[in-house]
């Protein structure tokens, strides 16, 4: 039985074209684009683009795409924090190439039928980050043709570089039948690999319908000369030497046949491949390297035991890409990482069985049939797999939600080494695929949290693994913004997940567990004081219950609407003065949200838009409908903002106040601890700059375009007029608490505080019944929770509402619960 390698290098051999080799010693020229390299790049052109457009054969394929990423972003170096978007199931030197050219690799999740970018992930990338995007890197999976007429439209649209790894697509053909890549407006890569099976030994090949790209590519490629050896670009040596183009006009001379005999091989495997998830295929043909296969999801853990039974049948096997990008070391040092379930399941089950230029379909039957034969040998004696699994029977502690308050309880923890003991005991519950960051990265405005007070709980950290965060990329770029009146959030969000990523480590690393994609559906207090919590994995509807001690609700917050069709504003409901021109903040600041306003006013000559709230939110708002882009022409006192309370600016000191000018505060409205002014009432940052100016600080000229209106009373008239006049009325009424349903032994539902729209938690964060008493073992934390600071953590005697702080969550809020959850003996233990 003879041996079946994954794959089988064959390129041309050279001592059979011994005219060939005589021809190019006789030349004199071995590199420096002498004749044999002009021929092939002229041969592979017409050969297999068709005759469109221009090709630069170069040494090898990561050069071409570090020299194609470096030329897409422009021909000044790229600022600090520039990024190149590309999918997780690639190779490694995508993101390489990346690097070396000065850009951060932005890695998305893929698509779960045909493998590559996910087309939905991309798009909210591009929304999210914008210009800081310099280059879109699409992979063409496994030789597949991807849809390029997409990216020509976000090309064009967006003016966003794109450069396409298609390193196994030389000798693929699109729908129309031209080589894939032909005439595309950007450069398209593929590699020369001995590997590949456009096999040489070496070697890679940029193709562009663009010839001045080209030229330029080719400068680059020769040290930036674009005159004789005078630079005048970014360059580096990536020529190609005459021998291996020799070699390269030779394989392309048989590469028809050779796709054509793959074709059949990979027809015979998907007629014999049942019940296995295969790449979908776009194209007329491709240039196949190897058949990638998705094991069964029961198979998938079991898979390094079937390719041992293929190793024992003289079968090779591979698994590319596992692990895939996200999940390498050095990316998840210097990469921006999105959550990727789908490409951690493929990449996690993925199996590539050998196609060679050698195999036969009767190979192919016997590949078949042994992958059959192992898989039914492991399915025999697997245990099956529990639905959800988790930690232990029962766990000390369930938390629901592992956005920014759920993971500030574990940093809170890790500040003080009490981060192992929590985790043993731990089972965290989170609807998104990572914990870290919840919704707070798809805000389009700037944070009222300085960027030091987002990194402080990294460089607080006893564990190594949360400290070294402050020299990634995503700490770097909210470092960046030191100093300034806040951070953009969607820079937030990347700091947040990588941080939930290096604690979802921790925490299993301690006996944990972490459960991503699922949700809580309710909680029962059982008669022996526990809780059982009822959770759903999202993927499929499995269901579990977990038994726990404690349980935290820290799900965040959101604006219902059905308080619309009861809020009472000014004596009139708001429903009937707004109508069908009635939105919530939270839409307005979102991704997106300017834009949707914008679209809104478009036509009106002088648009109105009445505002209805004091709080932050209200005023981010305002300074969101400001400071957007294309900018809404706004007029004098188009925007109105509505208020019950005095606006309250914050001042670190009863001096700074006077010093500014300000008055309006007395004795109750200094905090005792640290003698801020108005420290938890007050706006702060962007939204504090806005107040000052509006209420004429200092001298300060209040923004034209805005006006002031203190609701006087339940029959405001003149509040209820200005809303009727509004194009637009936007509620910024807050956020209430997302809720659980709680029930008792006897399947009664447990009424809450929070029901009838008091406080969730009280000031130790225990979540509070209709009665007026804790409900034991349950807490809350995070937005509406409704906590109010006390004691040693300050604040203003005068303050009425709650406090929403990252730092009071990271610190002494989250610690609180800690200290709860582990009790006084576990503490000391620590």
């Amino acid at each position: 039985m003879h041996p079946l390698p994954l794959i089988a290098p064959n390129p041309p051999r050279l001592s059979e074209h011994a005219d060939a080799l005589r021809r190019l010693e006789a030349s004199g020229v071995f590199s420096n684009n002498g004749p044999e390299v002009q021929a092939f790049e002229s041969e592979v052109t017409d050969a297999l683009f068709d005759g469109m457009g221009a090709t630069l054969a170069v040494a090898n394929a990561t050069l071409g795409l570090m020299i194609a990423l470096r030329e897409a972003v422009g021909p000044a170096t790229p600022p600090p924090g520039t990024l190149a978007l590309m999918p997780a199931l690639t190779f490694a030197a995508t993101a390489q190439a990346a690097i070396w050219a000065g850009l951060t690799p932005l890695i998305c999740d893929i698509d779960p039928d045909d493998w590559s970018a996910s087309a939905a992930a991309e798009d909210a990338l591009l929304s999210r980050y914008g210009d800081r995007i310099g280059a879109i890197v699409p992979y063409a999976t496994f030789g597949n043709a991807i849809d390029l007429d997409r990216y020509i439209a976000l090309n064009q649209r967006r003016g966003v570089g794109v450069v396409v790894d298609a390193a196994s697509s030389l000798g693929t053909r699109d729908d129309a039948g031209v080589g894939f890549g032909a005439a595309s407006p950007f450069a398209t890569v593929y590699s020369m690999h001995a590997t590949k099976t456009f096999a040489v030994a070496e070697g890679g090949l940029i193709h562009c319908g663009n010839p001045d790209r080209i030229a330029r590519l080719r400068a680059m490629a020769s040290f930036g000369f674009e005159q004789c050896r005078i630079a005048s670009l970014p360059g580096l040596n990536a020529k190609l030497p005459e021998v291996l183009a020799l070699m390269a006009r030779l394989k392309l001379a048989e590469i028809g046949t050779v796709c054509e005999r793959r074709a059949a091989l990979e027809s015979a495997y998907r007629g014999a491949l049942d019940g296995f998830q295969l790449q979908r295929v776009a194209g007329r043909s491709r240039a196949s390297q190897f058949m990638p296969v998705v094991l069964p999801p029961h198979l998938a853990l079991h898979r390094d035991a079937i390719a041992a039974m293929l190793a024992d049948r003289q079968i090779g096997c591979g698994r590319y890409f596992s692990p895939h990008l996200g999940q390498q070391p050095l990316f998840q040092q210097t990469a921006l990482i999105e959550p990727t379930p789908v490409a951690d399941r493929i990449a996690d089950a993925m199996l590539s069985l050998p196609l060679t230029d050698t195999m036969s379909v009767d190979d192919v039957a016997r590949v078949t049939d042994a992958l059959n034969h192992a898989c039914r040998a492991v399915d025999a004696r697997s245990v099956p797999v529990a639905p959800v699994a988790t930690s232990r029977a029962i766990a000390n502690v369930v938390v629901i939600g592992g956005g920014p308050a759920g993971s500030a309880i574990l940093l809170a923890a890790g500040t003080k080494g009490l981060l192992p003991s929590l985790a043993s005991g731990l089972v965290m519950v989170e609807r998104d695929e990572a914990i870290g960051g919840g919704q707070l990265g798809r805000y389009a405005i700037t944070s009222d949290t300085t960027a030091d007070t987002f990194l402080s709980a990294v460089r607080g950290s006893t564990h190594p693994q949360i400290v070294a965060l402050a020299d990634h990329p995503a700490a770097r770029a909210v470092a960046q913004h030191s100093g300034a009146l806040g951070v953009p959030l969607t820079e937030v969000g990347p700091l947040l997940r990588e941080t939930g990523r290096r604690l979802t480590t921790l925490i299993r690393d301690h006996g944990g567990t972490v459960l991503t994609g699922h949700e809580a559906l309710g909680a029962t207090r059982r008669a022996d004081g526990l809780w059982s919590v009822r959770l759903r994995r999202l993927s499929d509807g499995a269901e579990v219950e977990q038994i726990a001690r404690n349980l935290v609700i820290a799900a965040g917050g959101h604006q219902p609407l059905d308080r619309l069709s009861t809020q009472v504003v000014a004596g009139g409901r708001l429903i009937d003065m707004a109508g069908g021109r009635l939105l919530q903040s939270d839409e307005v600041l979102s991704v997106g949200g300017f834009e949707k306003v914008a679209d809104l006013l478009a036509g009106r000559r002088a648009p109105r838009v009445a505002v209805i709230g004091g709080s932050t939110s209200a005023a981010a708002t305002l300074f969101s409908l400001l400071k957007g882009r294309p900018a809404i022409p706004f007029g004098a006192g188009a925007l109105t903002l509505l208020h019950r309370e005095p606006l309250r600016p914050f001042f670190p000191s009863v001096a700074a106040a006077a010093a500014d000018g300000f008055s309006d505060f007395g004795p109750d409205d200094i905090c005792p601890v640290s003698g801020f002014v108005y420290r938890l009432a007050g706006f702060r940052l962007e939204a504090r700059e806005l107040m000052l100016r509006m209420l004429g600080v200092d001298g300060r000229q209040p923004d034209p375009r805005v006006t002031l209106h203190r609701i006087r009373g339940d029959d405001d008239a003149d509040a209820r007029e200005i809303m009727e006049r509004a194009d637009l009325v936007i509620a910024a009424l807050g956020y209430r608490p997302v809720g659980l349903p709680l029930s008792d032994a006897a399947g009664n539902a447990i009424a809450l505080a929070a029901h009838g729209g008091a406080p969730m938690v009280d000031r130790h964060c225990r979540v509070m019944g209709d009665d007026g008493e804790p409900v034991p073992g349950l807490y809350g934390i995070g937005l509406a929770a409704g906590f109010v600071p006390w004691g040693h953590l300050g604040g203003e005697k005068s303050f009425r509402g709650q406090a929403n702080g990252l730092w009071l969550w990271q610190n002494d809020v989250g610690l609180m619960i800690v200290q709860q959850l582990l009790g006084e003996a576990q503490q000391v233990a620590a």
